[in-house]
């Protein structure tokens, strides 16, 4: 009985699963959020390693980052020390980090400008400023109104007037958009408007005289050395052969009077009805055939460079690692914007000072990640975005990878800055809040984009997100107005992530004290966390829109 007993006892024993068998049937535990986060080095993020980045960056040693300076090439190197530290494959110009620009920069040479009224001479600097563009006119004289051609606003200032050969007097400063006139008016370029400089060109006017706005006089110092000592610069690849410029020159209220002394309209009328109706309130007319214009502007050219800062954190899949998330910010500002003042120098701590650490910040966060995302990640640092998106037009033009392998691009352009609870300053009206911030263009071309881009948000930190400006009619035109812009019109979806203009927007006060580093934090993890899921999808995020016509039409404003 005792054996029968012990017998069974074994039966019953071996019929019964082993741990390791039933460990083997069981499917694994799923990793909880906070672990796949950790996973991925999100925790590397952090307020205090932000701050130590950007008080680099950001600070007086760097000048305000102008495009081109010296300061924006220390922080380029700066950049690029960081990343062959991490490990990080270097995707500019000749195995560098680096992809070279080379820019064409002409200032104007006052010892042999000349410029007279009447064959009276005019002091450079004093009654005018030259732009930097050498060329030399003489003629009669037009008013021209604002000089811009907007189909739907029936501005056509020259449809009434002969101004071919002859110097056209502007009342508006340059480049500035007449008066009641908004981007959103603006439509086709070449169709439905022109600029001042090209519907001059196109109605044979040889030369130009911007008369300005008060304040651009009341700034007419800084304007003189910005203009005159700085020197206008271009990319060199971005010149159109055979477009010769014209010469211009913005006239002071002197000599703006003397020009129309004795006309049927004087500038005293002029300004007052300019004042009151706009530039387009008084008609175009040409001015007596007595008083002619002699413009003999000289420049001394000069080619310099610049860089964008190129980098590629290798995915870890066979075949999704040739595609690419890319993550993009500029990393320039506009430099020593108050010549003279007691803070001369714009450091550009928020713009875009914080999107430049927090792609740095991102860099650390993968460099030290448990894992490696299936999709490599690219980083473009880009340059000359103040100047008109110099950095990003020129690497979108000239990419180092396969532009057609990045699926997605996310721009950070300001992030740093939080409205305090009672701000009633105006110009601090629209910034975002400590645990908020602007989305633009996230589902603009791809329903998917702006799906994963919502949900990893609201499973993650649910931050406010804000889509006031995800549109392409909004006035501010923040659309066109950032990098992400260059990646668009090449057909890459993108998410542009935005905390607001502000009362230090291109002004000295933008500095490190005043940036909030826990905000910086929640939204830097929350992109970080957005290009992980990005990265690791099986597809790639469809395209299933078109840009917007008010999006494919912009060019040069």
């Amino acid at each position: 009985m005792k054996r029968l007993f012990i017998v069974l006892l074994l039966i019953g024993v071996l019929g019964m699963p082993l741990p390791s068998l039933v460990a083997q049937r069981r499917k694994p535990a799923a990793a909880s959020p906070a672990a796949i986060a950790t996973q991925r080095g999100v925790d590397q993020i952090t307020a205090a390693q932000m701050r130590a980045f950007l008080s680099f960056i950001a600070s007086d040693e760097m000048e305000g980052r102008d495009t081109p300076s010296r300061g924006l090439d220390t922080t380029a190197k700066f950049l690029a020390m960081n990343l062959a530290r991490w490990g990080f494959k270097p995707a500019g110009d000749e195995g560098s980090y680096l992809q070279h620009i080379a820019l064409k920069r002409e200032r104007v040479d006052a010892t042999q400008t000349r410029v007279e009224l009447n064959g009276q001479a005019l002091t450079v600097g004093d009654d005018y400023i030259p732009a930097a563009a050498s060329g030399g006119v003489s003629g009669q004289l037009v008013f021209a109104g604002s000089g811009w051609y907007v189909k739907s606003k029936n501005l056509d200032p020259y449809k009434d007037i002969d101004a071919k050969g002859k110097i056209a007097i502007i009342f508006v400063s340059p480049m500035a958009l007449p008066h009641g006139v908004r981007f959103g008016d603006l439509g086709k370029q070449g169709e439905d408007w022109l600029n001042p400089p090209d519907n001059a060109r196109k109605h044979g006017v040889a030369g130009l005289i911007y008369v300005p706005d008060f304040q651009y006089l009341a700034n007419w110092e800084r304007n003189r050395q910005r203009t005159m000592e700085r020197g206008s610069t271009v990319v060199e690849k971005f010149i159109k052969p055979g477009r010769t410029p014209l010469p211009v020159i913005i006239a002071s209220p002197k000599v703006a009077t003397a020009m129309f002394q004795g006309e049927r309209r004087g500038a005293n009328t002029l300004f007052e009805e300019t004042l009151i109706g706009g530039e387009q309130a008084t008609p175009p007319f040409e001015l007596s055939a007595t008083k002619k214009l002699s413009i003999n502007v000289a420049v001394n050219t000069e080619t310099v460079g610049t860089q964008n800062v190129v980098a590629v954190w290798e995915g870890s899949d066979p075949v999704l690692k040739d595609e690419y998330v890319a993550l993009g910010a500029h990393y320039d500002h506009v430099g020593i914007c108050a010549p003279g003042a007691a803070d001369q120098i714009c450091n550009g701590a928020d713009d875009d000072g914080s999107g430049t650490t927090a792609l740095l910040a991102m860099a650390e966060g993968l460099a030290h990640a448990a894992v490696r995302p299936k999709r490599s990640v690219l980083f473009v640092w880009h340059c000359g975005e103040e100047k008109g998106l110099w950095g990003s037009q020129y690497f979108t033009d000239n990419p180092t990878i396969p532009l057609d392998h990045i699926v997605t691009q996310l721009n950070i352009d300001m992030i740093g800055r939080s409205k305090k609870e009672g701000d009633t300053n105006p110009r601090n009206r629209t910034l975002t809040g400590p645990n908020d911030i602007y989305v633009i263009g996230h589902a603009m071309m791809s329903t998917e984009l702006g799906q994963l881009c919502e949900a990893v948000n609201k499973s993650y930190l649910n931050l406010g997100y804000d889509f006031r400006y995800d549109d392409p009619q909004d006035p501010n035109r923040f659309f066109f107005r950032s990098d992400h812009y260059n990646y668009a019109r090449k057909g890459i979806p993108i998410i542009f992530f935005f905390d607001g203009e502000h009362e230090d927007y291109h002004r000295p006060g933008d500095e490190v004290q005043k940036i909030d580093f826990q905000k910086m934090e929640k939204v830097t993890r929350t992109i970080y966390m957005t290009l992980w899921e990005v990265a690791n999808r099986a597809t790639r995020p469809k395209v299933d829109k078109g840009l917007p016509a008010q999006v494919t039409g912009r060019s040069g404003v």
